[in-house]
């Protein structure tokens, strides 16, 4: 029979998924309910006449405060609004503009061509901004009218798009990663040099399907025929295209990975790189630095504030035993070790089609990661395997906010249903990156090992 404590941590777990069905905000949510069950633990058996042993006094409060104090002033998430305000503003500078206009050229002749230049300059963007949103809207705005002309397929399309724009997500400077380092008291740097290998793999499977799919159906993604031949100035040209957002790259995660630089060094840097780009473009304007200021901040605010909210959750759950009653439960689980992981991933996959991945990572992460730990596997392993699987929530229906990113800019003709149909393929081989990522571990450890 479950005792006092254990019945509140189910009933907290319970209320948080149900008032989040409301639609009511999540940072309100997780706020409420912490606090709510927060004071039922303080003062539930003068209310309620519990007669069993209590958790705690109202010494939680005090707790709460220096906990969210202790986030407000952590140097790690310094790194989140710089890196927020470098993506927005590589977006203003016109770099992919021409670098679609480039691949367009060398890479539109053939069949799938157009698809391959969009998840090329998606790797690009993710190595570059690491910002979902405005990478899945750029893309789209930039390459769906051209391959609807085209006559690809709108399905097709609008898959490759919304995938494309997802690696931002992983592929370093991510800012998942960050968010994850500082939940789990890790290197910041070593999370990015772990996720670096899976990330370029899953954009290698996206170009592989593109390449092998328009083989196989020439209505797919066929080749327009009006492109002029191949000459040494549009290679140069594409080659000179490529080159400011692949040194930005390097200063930023070159940095990282030498030592030269800690993230939020670096994070700086990259700053101050994309204004340099928007410059030499003629696209840094005060109208621009406004606007890219202002939604830094709210995007900025809106992490924090579900941040803060989920700080607080965390507290309130450890200190009812929430943490010890998960243990218990996934050790009690008939499956062995790998398979309690594979469970944990399998729950975090379902929890994607109803949860972003901000609530995932920051509610669910940092319960279940002391689990692994305990049954011998890497940290650092299990925090990037949590985050490939965490990338098909932005793919997968009904709330997949990389598919309402899409469908918000994507011409009239194509329709929700078609980019559901579209991500399938997509999510399909996110699965393949999370089983590979789980089989072969040494693809997460290989980097930081030689690094350090």
């Amino acid at each position: 029979m479950m005792e006092t404590n254990e019945i509140l941590v189910v009933a907290m777990l319970v209320s948080f998924i149900a008032l989040l069905l409301t639609g009511i905000p999540v940072a309100w949510v997780l706020a409420g309910v912490s606090i709510g069950f927060s004071f039922i633990a303080v003062f539930g058996s003068e209310w309620f006449g519990w007669d069993t042993y209590f958790l705690t006094d109202m010494r939680i409060f005090a707790v709460m405060v220096q906990r969210v104090w202790g986030q407000m002033s952590n140097w790690i998430l310094v790194a989140l609004p710089m890196f927020i305000f470098m993506g927005l503003m590589l977006e203003r500078s016109g770099v992919t503009e021409k670098l679609m206009a480039n691949f367009i050229q060398l890479f539109g002749r053939f069949r799938g061509g157009l698809a391959v230049g969009v998840v090329l300059i998606g790797i690009v963007l993710a190595a570059s901004t690491g910002i979902v949103g405005a990478s899945v809207v750029l893309l789209a705005m930039l390459s769906l009218p051209i391959m609807m002309q085209q006559g690809y397929s709108k399905a097709f399309a609008s898959g490759v798009v919304a995938s494309s724009g997802t690696l931002g997500i992983l592929i370093p400077p991510s800012i998942m990663l960050i968010i994850m380092a500082d939940q789990m008291s890790v290197s910041v740097g070593n999370l990015f040099m772990g996720a670096l290998l899976p990330g370029l793999m899953l954009g290698g499977f996206y170009l592989i399907f593109i390449i092998v799919a328009a083989a196989l159906s020439r209505t797919l993604a066929p080749a327009p025929t009006d492109l002029p031949p191949v000459t040494a100035r549009l290679v140069f040209s594409t080659l000179l295209a490529v080159l400011p957002p692949v040194l930005l790259i390097v200063a930023v995660l070159g940095s990282i990975f030498m030592g030269i630089a800690t993230p939020t060094e670096a994070s700086g840097v990259g700053a101050f790189g994309a204004m340099l780009l928007a410059a030499l473009n003629g696209r840094l304007t005060w109208a621009v630095l406004k606007e890219v200021g202002l939604k830094t901040t709210l995007t900025t605010a809106f992490i924090f504030g579900i941040f803060l909210a989920a700080t607080l959750f965390a507290v309130v759950m450890r200190q009812l035993g929430g943490d010890e009653f998960i243990t218990q439960a996934l050790r009690s689980l008939p499956f062995g070790p790998s398979g309690v992981v594979l469970t944990i991933l399998f729950i975090a996959f379902l929890a994607g089609f109803f949860l972003d991945w901000l609530e995932i990572s920051l509610i669910m992460l940092p319960l279940v990661a002391p689990v692994v730990v305990l049954l011998g596997f890497d940290q650092i392993w299990f925090i990037v395997l949590f985050a490939v699987t965490l990338q098909t929530s932005f793919l997968t229906p009904p709330v997949g906010f990389s598919l309402f990113y899409l469908k918000g800019v994507a011409p009239p003709e194509i329709r929700i249903i078609d980019i559901y149909k579209g991500v399938i393929p997509f999510v399909l081989l996110q699965l393949l990156a999370v089983l590979i990522v789980f089989t072969f571990p040494q693809m997460v450890l290989w980097l930081p090992g030689r690094m350090y």
